[in-house]
């Protein structure tokens, strides 16, 4: 706003120092090499192992997004246990475990199971010693023929959307309502333990009252 009556005129500062408070990018080329070299030693140092480690498939949170797929930080120890594997052997082999993180659903369970299961059929352990090697170890044309996976997800997360074909709509489905069964549901978990106590005091009450003659 203008300045009104008979005041100072404000600086309005129209003149300002470029160099320090004008941020320029000119160095967005130099900075998309150095990442890309950095990718290719980091990758040479770990060879033959994958660059980064293999992570689950986990539904993103909140009712918006929760249709989508993502990787996660870790398996579960739950999955890690299922799939045939120990922890600590898990965490040798690129596998990530995320100790706080909780299977929710059997579906999520049996999907990173089944995630383990390929990632592990699919791995060729290099022996730690070409003279002892271990059970479960390559063999030296399963070493030959292994090659290095330097993208980022070892094995893609894959969105397959299911469709339905159009059919009509049941008696059953026409009848069924959303809201009245939401209410019933909170209203038994509210009132369980007050009905579970009311029913053992009945049952007391029964077993000590007088018999009739």
């Amino acid at each position: 706003m203008a300045p009104k009556h008979n005041n100072q005129i404000q600086n309005a500062h129209f003149k300002k120092d470029w160099q320090n408070r004008v941020r320029t990018w000119f160095d967005q080329p130099a900075r998309k090499k150095r990442r890309s070299d950095a990718r290719k030693a980091k990758a040479a140092k770990v060879a033959p192992r994958p660059i980064s480690k293999l992570r689950p498939i986990v539904r993103c949170p909140t009712v918006k997004y929760n249709k989508k797929q993502r990787l996660g930080r870790g398996f579960t120890l739950e999955e890690i246990k299922a799939a045939g594997l120990n922890k600590n052997f898990a965490r040798t082999i690129g596998i990530a475990a995320d100790y706080r993180r909780r299977n929710k659903s059997v579906e999520s369970l049996q999907k990173n199971v089944q995630r383990l299961k390929e990632y592990r059929s699919k791995l060729i352990l290099f022996p730690k010693k070409m003279t002892k090697p271990h059970k479960g170890d390559a063999t030296k044309e399963e070493m030959d023929v292994a090659t290095q996976i330097k993208s980022k997800e070892i094995i893609p997360v894959v969105e397959v959307e299911a469709s339905e074909e159009p059919r009509a709509i049941t008696e059953e489905e026409a009848k069924f309502s959303a809201y009245q069964t939401l209410r019933k549901a909170r209203a038994h978990k509210r009132l369980h333990k007050f009905r579970v106590t009311k029913a053992k005091k009945k049952a007391e009450e029964e077993k000590n009252a007088p018999k009739k003659k």
